[in-house]
């Protein structure tokens, strides 16, 4: 998960307004850290470092060594490996093996800030804020407990979110470059929020200018690294196990643990304890999932990397009652009781079945006309069960009509088509247009997939079974073929 150089994991912790590869990129802005005595072959070589790798890499390594963290028992060590950087296996590893731990005093995480002289003034933040104030500010100081961490940390990474204007034409007609422009939008208020009300007026604090650029840097680290999975702990950043790159292969993201043990010669503490989950020889990297669930389109601005699986292609598609609808209020009603609001989104993966309550809140969205009276308050508690059915000929036919417009509608606003893009997959791309590709043709696939799902459903129309029928055969009046038996129907309608 590195271009150069790379690093860990973590699932997201943020949402905007709407809504591999961490690399190691050695452009960091502070000056080349180094260790008050010199790193001697011999220390390197009992710990099996590569004398390769780069003087930051192996000063990390010894400071790890220093702290206790590392010593020649540790099962594993920092190598070059495809991705740039990762963790390789120095003897045999079996699964579910612990393969490092971390004491928590060596954490970075909202109780770190809140022990720190800039506590105070995060107290009243969001805890990503928080930390990301503490990481900017720990980068500049010489006598910060990380430095040697920040060392080996990447200016940037190939998140979308550090792409250049050129870079994001790429990703013209996404949703993935809708997303980063709200991201970076997102971002620019809360820096400059952050400079008016804490920065600026704590010079004393934070002597070093911050910029933008900073603050970027640091929700990018925040967004590729932070664990929150761990029992206690909603964002934490353990040095050294961001070192551990993503596979595909691992299919459980069961590795992270938190435990009481022993956190030095003399001491106990929290631990962030990691398993290898997969059996390893010696010599093989060390792999973890980073997030089962995330798409590409999320793995590409989180960590900078997309799977070339298919399966992790998504499109969202954004549903709403709109406030002009007579029947908004009813609407919006029925809706909230059922765990759903004004604007609901859904995330559509490619080969796999529409999400649960799709169809449902459509047919709400469309109920309209001679279907209204299902919107009374008689129906209130059943009409989310009637909805999960088709309630009209018109209702079906208006949802999938609206639904295969705004499909075609989203494919016109890319500027390749899926063929074009497939003939450039099999040309020698840089990652980060390789990712663009990638994510494009993976949306305008889930996309005609949907289309092809709902024109199914329009040729289907006239076979069936609508709610008024399904009512007449509860009550015995419409026989199986759909005929009407017979009696005084207006007294049920």
């Amino acid at each position: 998960m590195a271009t150069i150089y790379s690093a860990c994991s973590g699932t997201a912790f943020l949402s905007p307004t709407i809504f591999h590869n961490k690399g190691f990129s050695f452009k960091a802005k502070v000056p080349p850290l180094h260790l008050k005595k010199p790193i001697h072959a011999k220390s390197l070589t009992s710990f099996e470092t590569d004398i390769s790798l780069p003087p930051a890499v192996q000063t990390f390594w010894q400071w790890l060594q220093k702290e206790g963290v590392v010593s020649n028992k540790t099962p594993v060590k920092p190598s070059v490996v495809p991705e740039g950087l990762g963790l390789v296996a120095v003897k045999d590893v079996s699964r579910n093996e612990v393969v490092l731990q971390v004491p928590k005093r060596l954490w970075i995480n909202p109780d770190a800030v809140a022990a720190s002289e800039i506590g105070s003034l995060c107290s009243g933040l969001k805890p990503w804020l928080s930390v990301a104030l503490f990481l900017i500010r720990e980068r500049s100081r010489d006598d910060s407990v990380w430095k040697h961490y920040f060392g080996v940390l990447p200016q940037e990474t190939d998140s979308t979110i550090y792409w250049s204007e050129e870079e994001l034409l790429e990703l013209q007609g996404t949703q993935l470059l809708n997303t980063t422009l709200s991201v970076k939008e997102y971002l620019k208020n809360e820096f400059l929020r952050l400079e008016n009300e804490i920065i600026l007026s704590n010079k004393k604090l934070f002597p070093t200018p911050i910029t933008l650029d900073d603050f970027s840097w640091a929700f990018g680290i925040l967004r590729s690294r932070a664990f929150s999975r761990l029992r206690n702990e909603n964002l934490v950043i353990i040095p050294l196990a961001d070192f551990i790159n993503h596979s595909a292969r691992v299919t459980t993201e069961d590795h992270a643990y938190e435990i009481k043990g022993a956190a030095g010669l003399f001491s106990r503490d929290y631990l962030f304890s990691l398993r290898s989950p997969l059996s390893l020889k010696a010599g093989d990297q060390v792999y973890i999932q980073y997030d089962l669930n995330k798409s590409n389109a999320e793995l590409a601005l989180d960590y900078g990397f997309i799977e070339p699986n298919a399966d992790r292609s998504a499109y969202t598609l954004t549903l709403q009652i709109s406030e002009s609808d007579p029947f908004f209020d009813d609407k919006l009603d029925i809706a909230e009781s059922n765990g759903f609001g004004e604007t609901a989104y859904f995330d559509i993966f490619f080969n796999r079945p529409l999400p649960p309550g799709l169809l449902t809140y459509l047919r709400l969205v469309a109920v309209g006309g001679t279907d209204a009276f299902l919107l009374e308050s008689l129906f209130r508690n059943s009409i989310w069960g009637h909805l999960e059915l088709p309630v009209s000929r018109d209702n079906e036919e208006l949802i999938c009509r609206v639904v295969r417009e705004a499909c075609k509608s989203a494919l016109s606003g890319y500027h390749t088509t899926i063929e074009e893009d497939n003939k450039l997959k099999e040309t020698n791309l840089d990652s980060r247009l390789a990712i663009a590709v990638g994510v494009r043709e993976g949306e305008k696939k889930v996309l005609q997939q949907i289309d092809e799902i709902f024109k199914e459903k329009e040729l289907e129309l006239d076979q069936l079974a609508y709610y008024q029928e399904r009512r007449l055969k509860d009550l015995g009046l419409c026989g199986e073929a759909g005929e009407i038996i017979g009696g005084d129907l207006e007294k049920f309608f």
